[in-house]
């Protein structure tokens, strides 16, 4: 599949408008990917639509979002696809407002309240049956650098914690050189990037911190960045940040670090340095245990995992549907066009532009869940 063909089509067409179309709407206005002749993909007339889906949230799955549609498009005579990437917890609220068909969030919806409202229940109000998480797009975040001849570089989830935290404040420190030995560390002062807007990959990136740095990060996990550094909107806002400042480091998206030829540390939790590929995230989401019922696939991830070979800092977004819409074709709609962007061969060629596609055994029962939306 000519992947990044599509995702050059795609960003022309998904300019990220949202019509007003809730769980039980059939809006038909907006712009968005619009169908072209023939297919190359392995949807079939069955999973096609006539008219437009709308969708908001994560900026994380942005650019698989923009491929799957892409292909969608090509062999889906009729459909408009649109995605708004606002961020998981604008794209939550947009949801439970009734606003788009469905949701993408990096974090699966909040069971306990927050700031008034449990997310879970709004949700199931809104659609009026349960709301389920399905995992959808594997974002591996990196540690994305830019560090003038510093072409290899591994960082350890201690001393991670401490550059962000802006406890390390220059690259030559001797903690980042007892991990990297042989490499010429220049004295550049480091430069932390955060997401300054709510975002699915500040709390997941958090989650790892706390889950494998122990007493060195102290911040419970949230969409609000709340150690120090400067502040950039968005995904493309910290990687161009990084890019343009020599001795920045962020956590961002696999993807935005190699759309931005930045460097990507490896990751070394106990179980020896980790190269982020494809197969090593792949590994470590295969280790995560289901924290849902049914086919809520909401997952629970090992970020302390020392496991060879697994890469453990990463996402998941998840497509938050409802289970059961108000509306027949809205259903319809979110179901042919989910089942196209969890196909394997899709989920396959979004590995060339810094995802890693769903392993079978969550892919089988991703399909599944789909398969179930009435």
């Amino acid at each position: 599949m000519k992947t990044r063909r599509f995702g050059q089509l795609a960003s022309l067409a998904l300019v990220g408008s949202i019509a007003l179309a809730g769980c039980g709407s059939d809006n038909n206005s907006g712009t968005g990917t619009t169908a072209g002749s023939g297919s190359s993909s392995s949807s079939t007339s069955s999973d096609c639509f006539d008219g437009t889906l709308n969708a908001e949230g994560s900026s994380a799955q942005k650019n698989a979002f923009e491929e799957a549609a892409a292909s969608y498009s090509e062999a889906c005579s009729g459909a408009t696809v649109n995605y708004n990437p606002t961020g998981s917890g604008a794209g939550i609220k947009q949801f439970i407002a009734g606003q788009v068909d469905f949701a993408g969030s990096d974090s699966a919806l909040k069971t306990e309240e927050k700031d008034g409202v449990v997310e879970t229940d709004a949700a199931a109000q809104t659609c009026g049956s349960p709301a389920w998480n399905i995992p959808m797009v594997t974002g591996p975040i990196a540690l994305a650098y830019n560090v003038p001849g510093v072409d290899s570089l591994t960082l350890t989830p201690d001393v991670a914690a401490q550059i962000f935290d802006g406890k390390i404040t220059k690259w030559n420190d001797a903690k980042i050189a007892a991990i990297n030995s042989g490499v010429s560390l220049p004295a550049t002062d480091i430069k932390v990037f955060f997401r300054s807007d709510e975002s699915g990959t500040t709390e997941n990136f958090m989650k790892y911190l706390s889950g494998a740095a122990g007493d060195a990060w102290s911040y419970d996990p949230a969409k609000v960045w709340p150690a120090s550094g400067e502040g950039k909107e968005k995904s493309a806002g910290v990687a161009e940040g990084v890019k343009s400042t020599e001795g920045g480091i962020t956590y961002v998206e696999w993807s935005y670090a190699k759309d931005n030829d930045l460097g990507v540390a490896k990751v070394d939790n106990g179980g020896g340095a980790v190269e982020l590929t494809g197969e090593s995230v792949g590994k470590a989401l295969e280790a995560a245990a289901n924290d849902g019922e049914g086919n809520d696939l909401r997952l629970k991830l090992d970020y302390a995992t020392k496991e060879a070979g697994a890469y453990p800092i990463l996402l998941v977004t998840y497509e938050i549907v409802c289970s059961k819409y108000k509306d027949a074709a809205t259903a319809t709609k979110v179901k042919g066009f989910l089942t196209h962007f969890a196909d394997p061969e899709v989920q396959k060629g979004l590995e060339e532009i810094g995802y890693a596609p769903l392993p079978s055994s969550i892919e089988e029962k991703v399909q599944t869940a789909i398969a179930a939306i009435s």
